[in-house]
């Protein structure tokens, strides 16, 4: 049987105008800024404007992520149209694709199959220019900072403390470590610098956490850019850059408005990582989302112990908010290679290898129940090549937790696929009231915190930190940054700092090996391990793909 690419499945999709999209988001057209005939940007005034009472959000998550894949993204779309086809009135939230993913491993990032949020090529290309616009606040501050040492340095910035990276949006290690300001002293002062891609800017985290321009402008003002030769930090206020930063970012700041495949109005806005940044939409997009639906469903990066982690213990501790439900998203495919098979061996029945990888998913949905004490439901993602008693295996093991599996096609049939899951989410929503904690509170010091979320959410021993980390944990919290919640980087393929520990490892130790302030952010980042906030492309990036035809058609793009 000849399947349709994801990209010919959406270009066969006939969209409505965004202006019905709004229309059935309840978004009066004095809001509306048309981007084209499929786009639209929602001005902040209609929060302060509407009355209507916030609906039900409904986060979902996933098993640590393989290369076998687990659907999350295309779940949470699925999902929606589900609860629209059951007679909700629903909406989605979600992150913007990044280019560096689009044209690196990853392909497009908008879901797949028949759940897909449309106009598929413009999400995943430029869409608005959201991350150009962060792009450039970023660049503009790295330029004045520049620019102030070459002007007398009255502020006495020392170039060899500078933390502030410029960043582009792409894939390319070539730019990880660079030297510049060469050339003589009209060129600037030569020092090391390096770029960050987009989305691991702290632009990124700021816009996607703010609640206002106000808000915006005061975060974008606490940055921290460096240190100076007396060892103070000096901030993006000091260098008077907040305002123009401001200006280059407010119209980015406005949520994007689209539609799923089958009409659900989608919005979809901001993109930070969840390996190495807080991996959430925009806390504008879910607010606007949860005002103009009964039902709201948004999704957090990775697995539940990055994205959901700083979901539930940044973003929802900072914006106010309660989700009422939690999906797990798994695959029978991806929990037999924790169970330690090879991605060519996931074709054949093995209750074994099933049974040495399931703890994986356990113990995600433990977390969700035990620790943030929120009401769950498993989604697995059928396959045709998953069996019966596979199918029947998980869900055994899930119900001893006392949590439903339902199984999920959204893929193959969109909505449809996704109303099983959809009854199951509502039923959550109305007949089980959860008690939400986060894994840790404000008052713990920064090594507490680390140490919570180390212990109750990766099922670690505890933690190791380097010597250089406890002296910028000690600097922190002299600072006053001890009672901001953290942010912890580490890589996305298992629950401890190695991603070789597949499954539910024990006995482990995290190290932290440095921990820095995104103080416009108002959080704490902890790097473990070696992660990159640079990725490079791999030895066939998905670009080598991607075409156009004379029509202006794209194809490739995943």
């Amino acid at each position: 049987m000849q399947y349709k690419t994801d990209i010919e499945i959406a270009q066969s999709c006939k969209m409505k105008p965004i202006m019905e999209i709004a229309s059935i988001a309840h978004v009066d057209e004095k809001y509306i800024e048309q981007y084209g005939k499929y786009k639209a940007k929602v001005d902040l005034s209609l929060l302060k404007e509407t009355n209507k009472e916030d609906g039900k959000l409904i986060l979902v998550t996933a098993i640590t992520p393989t290369p076998a894949g687990e659907g999350k993204t295309t779940t949470t779309i699925g999902l929606a149209d589900g609860l629209k086809r059951i007679g909700k009135d629903v909406t989605v939230a979600l992150r913007e694709p990044s280019l560096g993913p689009v044209f690196g491993v990853k392909g497009g990032a908008a879901g797949g199959g028949y759940a897909q949020v449309v106009p598929m090529e413009d999400i995943n290309l430029h869409f608005t220019g959201d991350f150009h616009a962060i792009g450039a606040a970023n660049n503009l501050l790295a330029a004045m900072l520049d620019n102030h040492i070459q002007q007398g340095n009255s502020l006495g910035i020392d170039p060899r403390r500078i933390t502030w990276k410029r960043c582009v949006d792409m894939n390319d290690r070539q730019l990880r470590f660079i030297v510049d300001g060469m050339g003589g002293t009209a060129n600037g002062t030569p020092r090391e610098d390096g770029f960050d891609i987009t989305v691991a800017s702290e632009i990124m985290a700021v816009l996607c956490l703010s609640d206002s321009i106000t808000d915006l402008k005061r975060r974008l003002s606490d940055i921290i850019v460096g240190y100076t030769y007396a060892n103070e930090p000096v901030t993006c206020g000091q260098l008077n850059a907040h305002g123009a930063m401001t200006a280059l970012l407010k119209d980015a700041l406005k949520p994007n408005l689209v539609q799923t495949l089958e009409g659900t109005p989608a919005f979809v806005h901001g993109g930070p990582f969840a390996n190495i940044a807080h991996g959430c939409n925009s806390v504008m997009a879910t607010k606007m989302a949860l005002k103009m639906g009964d039902y709201t469903v948004t999704e957090a990066g990775f697995g539940a112990d990055l994205g959901a982690e700083k979901f539930l213990d940044i973003k929802c501790r900072m914006a106010n908010l309660t989700p009422d439900a939690v999906v797990v998203v798994a695959t029978v495919r991806a929990l037999k290679m924790h169970g330690g098979l090879a991605k060519n061996e996931l074709g054949t029945e093995d209750l074994s290898a099933l049974e040495r990888g399931i703890p994986n998913l356990l113990r995600h949905v433990s977390n969700i129940k035990n620790v943030y004490k929120l009401p769950c439901v498993v989604a697995v993602n059928r396959f045709p090549t998953d069996t019966d008693k596979e199918i029947e295996f998980i869900i055994a093991k899930c119900r001893e937790l006392g949590v439903n599996t339902v199984l999920s096609t959204v893929w193959a049939e969109g909505g449809k696929g996704g109303e099983a899951l959809a009854r199951e989410v509502v039923r959550l929503c109305e007949e089980e009231q959860g008690d939400f904690s986060f894994s840790y509170s404000d008052e713990l010091s920064i090594a507490e915190k680390i140490e919570a979320v180390v212990k109750k959410v990766y099922g670690g021993d505890g933690i190791n930190i380097m010597p250089n980390a406890k002296k910028q944990i000690q600097k922190l919290e002299e600072l006053g940054f001890g009672k901001c919640p953290v942010c912890i980087a580490k890589t996305q393929y298992s629950f401890s700092d190695d991603p070789q520990k597949l499954g539910a490892p024990e006995g482990f130790t995290v190290t932290v090996k440095n921990v820095k302030v995104s103080a416009g952010a108002g959080f704490v980042v902890v790097l473990t391990g070696d992660i990159l906030t640079m990725p490079g492309l791999p030895k066939v990036p998905a670009a080598e793909k991607i075409d156009v035809d004379e029509n202006g058609v794209i194809s490739g793009l995943f």
